[in-house]
């Protein structure tokens, strides 16, 4: 799958990066130019990084924790 347009960059070519000893996401920009164009690669390299489990100790990503959804309240409206 493509995830930089810009520089037609693959989920395959960060993984091989990354296997290659890549282990930053300033690396993978260096590399491979990823998110230098217009950026919105980003969060989608930081992605591939965390499935290959450097994420959480080299670019600084914390996993979200999950938000639970608000009830959906429904008022009647009445006449004045």
């Amino acid at each position: 799958m493509i995830v930089c347009v810009c520089k037609s960059v693959s989920d395959r070519k960060i993984r091989a990066a990354i296997a290659e000893g890549a282990d930053s996401f300033d690396e993978l920009q260096f590399e491979l130019g990823v998110a230098t164009c217009c950026g919105k690669c980003e969060e989608s390299v930081r992605e591939v990084m965390a499935q290959c489990g450097i994420c959480e100790t080299h670019c600084g990503v914390e996993r979200p924790v999950p938000v639970q959804p608000m009830p959906v309240m429904f008022y009647e409206r009445k006449a004045a």
